[in-house]
């Protein structure tokens, strides 16, 4: 700058106007360059990269369910940085400071805090959705970690591939000591019907696999497989297939499968309802209705020990659960006796089972793709009454997390042979833009403890003998050793 000053003075006769004249435009020019480089670049901004894992890291809190909306526009645009447009007029008066800089600054300063937003969102992703190079692959798993469950990472079977079994359940056989896992197969392309439509994938059919140990699994196949051709199947891939839950008759030797039957825009809310003489299928599907005439969404079935089947579905949009028992052969529902649950709450992704004669249910809230908080009911029959206990996840200190059932959505709870108070809680974390991606979340349901009365619900219960339901979040479990061996079962 002193040079130029220098060469200015030269130019011109001190002292002269044309002199006086050129230096103050040129100093007024600079000053403008000056304050244009610090606006457009401030040092002050800082992007935190967080380096701890979930349950740990210390993250903003968005409200429900913003945080995870943006998550999901980061990981499908990836749009970092965009610009917000000024507004016609928006013209400041600042002192000492011309007013054409304000709404630049302003640009730049919209600019950095998106950029920071949409950095913290696919940070959060990535710790939601660890990389493949950390999958959990009992093919190439060294001994040291053998049977460790790692919830939200990628989990491969026997094969070596990617496990599609979402939304399902898992049955048990006790002659062979077997575990069954049914869950929708969402390994397709992921894509939106209109611009404004929700995330789906081709039905691909109801995959199948099996475990000794809960942990390694062999894929059995495609047990119930979607329809190509067939435009009025159920099973045709435009349609909807979810939620499907396998129980076996002892009095007909069959295994059924129930599932949620809709179409592109779920409208059609109905059941289906499969059979096979084996548990790995192939299952014959026998059709779909509406469940007591009424719309039926995200279901379950629940089977008691007594060999009474009962179907749980949410109804009414979403906002109530209907309980009604199936026939003798589970094939049918029962038309009477259907009761309404949880009215005006709101629930859907029932999970029902049983401890010490009572009833427990894990319910989530309704927000579409995005995770919520979950709630666990208690009841003395399957029927109800049914009282809300309230929240049952624990852990990690991150309030976010906690508060959205550890950004998942629960599908089943699974009694555990030989372990009385300890159940497996079952859950999917979706990833929209891509939904063969989603990934399992898998902890241990604990009753170890009785319960605090509450009386937050529709009918003021009080439940001395029940137990309080708790889901701790771990980032690393594993099964107790022996605890499937005969003698504990």
């Amino acid at each position: 700058m002193n040079a130029m000053l220098y060469r200015l003075l030269k130019r011109c006769n001190v002292g002269s106007k044309c002199c006086f004249s050129t230096l103050l435009w040129s100093l007024a020019a600079w000053i403008l360059f000056l304050q244009v480089y610090k606006t457009l670049f401030p040092s002050s901004i800082q992007l935190p990269v967080p380096h701890t894992p979930w349950g740990k890291a210390s993250v903003d809190v968005y409200d429900e369910p913003e945080v995870y909306q943006r998550i999901h526009n980061s990981d499908r645009t990836a749009n970092v940085g965009k610009e917000q447009p000024v507004l016609k007029g928006q013209r400041a008066k600042t002192k000492g400071r011309s007013s054409l800089l304000v709404p630049l600054k302003n640009k730049v300063k919209d600019k950095a805090e998106e950029e920071a937003r949409e950095l913290a969102a696919l940070q959060k992703l990535a710790l939601l959705f660890p990389g493949r190079r950390f999958a959990v692959d009992p093919s190439k798993t060294s001994s040291d970690e053998h049977g460790y469950f790692y919830p939200g990472r990628e989990w491969r079977d026997t094969d070596g591939k990617t496990i599609q079994a979402h939304g399902g359940g898992i049955l048990y056989v006790a002659e062979t000591r077997t575990f069954y896992w049914y869950g929708e197969n969402k390994g397709g392309p992921t894509y939106h019907i209109g611009k404004h439509g929700t995330a789906r994938v081709d039905v691909l059919g109801i995959s199948c696999y099996s475990s000794k140990d809960l942990w390694t699994w062999k894929f059995e196949g495609i047990a119930l497989r979607g329809e190509r051709t067939d435009k009025t199947s159920d099973l045709y891939f435009t349609n909807v297939v979810e939620r499907p839950k396998v129980v076996y008759n002892e009095r007909t030797n069959n295994y059924v499968m129930w599932l949620h039957i809709d179409n592109g825009n779920y409208s059609k809310a109905a059941v289906g309802v499969a059979v096979s003489t084996q548990p790995e299928g192939p299952f014959d599907y026998m059709g779909s209705k509406r469940p007591h005439g009424c719309d039926s969404r995200d279901m379950t079935i629940f089977k008691d020990d007594n060999g009474d089947a009962y179907i749980i579905y949410s109804s009414v949009t979403n906002s109530e659960l209907h309980i009604g028992m199936l026939t003798e052969d589970y094939m049918e529902v029962v038309e009477r006796g259907m009761k309404k649950v949880l009215v005006k709450q709101h629930r859907e992704a029932p999970a029902l089972f049983k401890h010490r004669n009572f009833y427990y249910m894990v319910t989530s809230g309704c927000t579409g793709w995005n995770p919520n908080g979950a709630l666990v009911h208690v009841a003395e029959s399957v029927l109800g009454p049914w009282a809300t206990l309230g929240d049952p996840c624990t852990g990690g200190e991150d309030e976010e997390f906690r508060a959205h059932t550890f950004f998942s959505q629960g599908s089943f709870v699974l009694p555990l042979p030989g372990l009385t108070d300890t159940f497996l809680f079952m859950a999917d974390r979706w990833r929209p833009a891509d939904l063969a991606d989603s990934r399992y979340v898998w902890l241990l349901l604990k009753m170890d403890r009785p319960t605090v009365p509450r009386f937050d619900t529709e009918f003021p219960l009080n439940f001395p003998q029940c137990q309080d339901v708790s889901i701790p979040w771990v980032d690393k479990w594993k099964l107790p050793k022996g605890w499937n061996a005969p003698d504990r079962r």
